[in-house]
């Protein structure tokens, strides 16, 4: 087993003085490979999740992935697995799994009475013909993550939140998935009627948060200062039009 700290991680220890508790910490936490019965309860009532990759360089990339509660599965006390949805098109996580498979997961309850989170570190292997694919409506494929470690963080600077709605984007079985209405072009795509489940999420059109606090205003009732004209150039000037994927 590789040792849990580096050279970077001995430094900044040993001037914060801070050696002693990470190796409480190691012992404790870290030396634990295994998935167990709470960690497995606290991963599967989750629908999201935060996923960090490297390409074959190691420069590093991170992404939210969102689901239904449960929708990231605990298979046995070592392996995860998730499914792949449509979305813009980059893959630049999961492209990222092909070439480096080293991953990190991070877990958060943002809404219980005392937020927690769980780090799950591992080897991602990618497939499209798994065989959990049939329990995930419209997923292009399955990840699984072997875990290499697997460990509580500390919750102080956790934000305790509340859900407000979850997104109707995400697949349901015996249910159509709407088709997203603030698209920036139709040309050379096909209609809304005649797409494919993988291709109602083709196109995205990224707001910023300055952009989109200056469309709700003050409580959300307007500009807020600036005439219409203005803030529609400026979230005219924020959005960013991505191209849409191909099918594989």
């Amino acid at each position: 087993m590789d040792p849990p700290y580096h050279e970077g991680s001995r430094t900044l220890q040993d001037r914060y003085d801070t050696r002693r508790l990470a190796d409480r910490l190691d012992e404790k936490f870290l030396r634990r490979v295994v998935i167990d019965a709470d960690d497995r309860a606290f991963i599967e009532r989750l629908d999201m999740f935060f996923l960090a990759t490297a390409d074959a360089e190691g420069r590093p990339d991170c992404s939210y992935k969102g689901g239904a509660p449960g929708f990231v599965r605990v298979l046995d006390e070592r392996t995860v697995a998730f499914p792949n949805y449509d979305g813009n098109g980059m893959y630049r996580s999961m492209g990222n799994l092909l070439v480096n498979p080293h991953v990190g997961m991070l877990f958060i309850d943002f809404r219980a009475k005392r937020p927690s989170r769980l780090r799950l570190n591992g080897v991602a292997t990618v497939a499209d013909d798994d065989a959990l694919l049939g329990a995930y409506p419209e997923a292009q494929f399955v990840v699984r993550v072997r875990a290499t470690e697997v460990f509580p963080n500390c919750p102080r600077y956790i934000h305790r939140m509340e859900l407000v709605e979850r997104s109707a984007y995400v697949p349901s079985a015996g249910r159509e998935t709407p088709v997203p209405t603030r698209e920036s072009s139709t040309v050379g795509r096909p209609s809304p009627s005649r797409r494919t489940s993988s291709q109602r999420s083709m196109t995205c059109i990224i707001e910023s948060p300055v952009a989109r606090a200056t469309r709700a205003g003050p409580a959300g009732r307007g500009s807020g200062g600036c005439g219409a004209g203005a803030a529609r150039a400026s979230r005219a000037a924020a959005r960013a039009k991505l191209t849409p994927h191909s099918r594989k």
